[in-house]
């Protein structure tokens, strides 16, 4: 078995960056941009979903930690 080619490029051929202003790592996960904005209020009104990289998606993941729990609880 191969190992996975990683993040996939887009249509221009690109790998797509993280969205967090200042960051220039490459995305490998992508949120709902309002999913994304519950922890980086600073994200830009662009598309609909928030390319994040690793560390921002950890860092994501540890900031709604609490609310993702809660949402879960209530099922």
């Amino acid at each position: 078995m191969s190992p996975s080619p990683g993040p996939q490029p887009t249509a221009a051929g690109e790998a797509d960056r993280c969205c967090v202003p200042g960051c220039e790592e490459t995305a490998l996960r992508h949120l709902s941009l309002a999913e994304a904005r519950r922890a980086f209020r600073e994200l830009p009104e662009q598309g609909r979903s928030a390319p994040l990289c690793r560390a921002h998606y950890k860092e994501w993941k540890k900031r709604t930690k609490e609310s993702r729990t809660l949402d879960r609880l209530a099922w």
